[in-house]
């Protein structure tokens, strides 16, 4: 889990840190401090993990390397 990347930047429309996993469609936290905001994403992580195991959906292999911008 450790293993894919993490985006974060401050949203300032709502003052708050917020955190998303492009290779796990979906999976985005927030909060007001930086510490707070990645303590959620990586909860975040484990249940979107944990849940496409219980559906039986594919989970993606991290990249391991910097994913490219349009």
């Amino acid at each position: 889990m450790d293993k894919y990347e993490i985006i974060i930047y401050w949203n300032q429309e709502d003052q708050v840190f917020v955190c998303e996993v492009p290779e796990l469609p979906g999976c985005i936290a927030h909060d007001d401090s930086k510490e707070k905001a990645l303590k959620n994403i990586k909860d975040a992580m484990q249940l979107w993990i944990d849940t496409a195991q219980e559906f039986g959906e594919p989970i993606p292999e991290p990249k391991g390397r910097r994913l490219k911008c349009a």
